[in-house]
């Protein structure tokens, strides 16, 4: 099946609500549910005990804008959250997967119609089967009020207001925009969470718990944009030895984060970049001198001084590059030339070093068509031939390195 004619086909068949969905003669969609254990990390969860301020400009207690209804809802406390769906496909006649690859998304994703495409072409060509796991807040863990246009719309009417010089917002980033602008931590808290979750998931598994993955299974990852930055912190920490064996393939994604350039349309509005970047690169360490729970996890597990060496290019250069180098042929990249949302040179500089001494492997490609980040195989008829051929170049690329 073509590109473009899959890409329909998948978007109109997939359904949370059914335990399997035939996609054709070798290939299901199995639907599971998951539930998170660390919901209490969360703002207004057990352990945090985050007083949750409110935004100086707020109308009043009783008489709430919209903007601040929605942060009045506490983040431990978002059900979809917590508790969710999760696809895996896979060939049809596996009863229990021996190889997997966790598939993880983009930066404020809230549909896997992109995917689903890649997923099932990765499946067919590598035999394997392939995970969609969503990361908190993103997909399916995401209120559908947050992708309510008539609701979305007054927050954004009224986020303009309050912030006059707004760049590249939209009905698609304000929620998130929202979010990260009230409370930048949001992005450590949630990768945590969603890091966390992986690790549980895994767990699962190896105790022969999952009813559709051996307990023996080998476990890749291909990993796109933002993903690539929990793909990264789980093989360099590789807890309990679980992602020793793990290839990791990334696309369009892998430098540190303060290297990125997330002001768009369709990830986050220039409000919420400044403060994000601003409280990653100015603020972070004296706010976790005030939050126990940041701190704890930032410092005291392992896990924390990877994550810490992948927020800022300048923090703990050394043993980032070291522990690059050690795993490097465990790396593929793939890297766009127009890609302005993670360009390739800092990709580059944080996988190969600072030296490029680092021995992994990054291809940078060109395709010839008008593509952007968030969209690299966009689904235009009149480019149709176009997409087809860049689409299978790139996935066969790295279903070579990864089967």
């Amino acid at each position: 099946m073509k590109y473009l004619d899959l890409f329909n086909y998948l978007k109109k068949i997939e359904d949370y609500t059914k335990n399997e969905i035939e996609i054709d003669e070798n290939l299901v969609i199995r639907n599971f549910s998951f539930k998170s254990n660390y919901r209490f990390i969360l703002p207004g969860g057990l352990g945090n005990k985050d007083d949750y301020e409110f935004l100086c400009n707020t109308i009043n207690d009783h008489n709430p804008d919209v903007i601040q209804k929605m942060l009045n809802n506490k983040d431990a406390d978002i059900a979809e959250n917590t508790e969710f769906r999760y696809h895996i496909i896979m060939p049809k006649k596996e009863k229990k997967a021996k190889e997997i690859i966790i598939l993880f998304h983009g930066f404020n994703e809230k549909y896997w119609n992109k995917y689903l495409p890649w997923a099932t072409y990765m499946a067919e060509k590598t035999g394997k089967a392939i995970v969609l796991f969503p990361m908190a807040f993103h997909m399916n863990r995401a209120p559908l009020l947050w992708s309510n246009p008539r609701e979305m719309y007054r927050v954004s009417e009224e986020r303009k207001k309050r912030h006059p010089m707004l760049l590249c917002s939209s009905l698609s980033n304000v929620a998130i925009s929202t979010r990260i602008n009230n409370k930048p931590q949001r992005f450590i808290w949630s990768g945590l969470q969603s890091y966390y979750d992986v690790i549980d998931f895994v767990e699962d598994i190896k105790d022969g718990l999952h009813p559709a993955i051996d307990k023996n299974a080998k476990i890749d990852f291909f990993a796109y944009s933002i993903g690539a930055f929990l793909a990264e912190l789980l093989k360099m920490s590789n807890r309990n030895g679980y992602f020793s064996d793990t290839k990791c393939a990334i696309f369009c994604g892998g430098a540190v984060f303060n290297r990125l350039t997330p002001v768009s349309k369709f990830i986050l509005d220039s409000e919420a970049g400044v403060s994000l970047y601003s409280f990653i690169v100015e603020h972070m360490e004296s706010h976790m001198k005030r939050d126990e729970v940041l701190r704890h996890y930032m410092y005291n597990d392992p896990e924390g001084a990877n994550f810490r060496s992948m927020l800022n290019y300048k923090t703990l250069i050394k043993e980032r590059e070291e522990t690059f180098r050690k795993i490097s042929n465990q790396f593929y990249v793939i890297t766009l030339v127009k890609d302005e949302v993670i360009p390739s040179y800092e990709i580059m500089n944080t996988l190969q070093g600072s030296k490029r001494d680092i021995p992994i492997t990054i291809d940078l490609i060109d395709y010839p068509y008008h593509y952007i980040h968030e969209d690299p195989f966009p689904c235009v008829f009149e480019i149709a031939n176009e997409v087809e051929e860049s689409f299978k170049n790139t996935l066969n690329k790295f279903c070579e390195f990864i089967k």
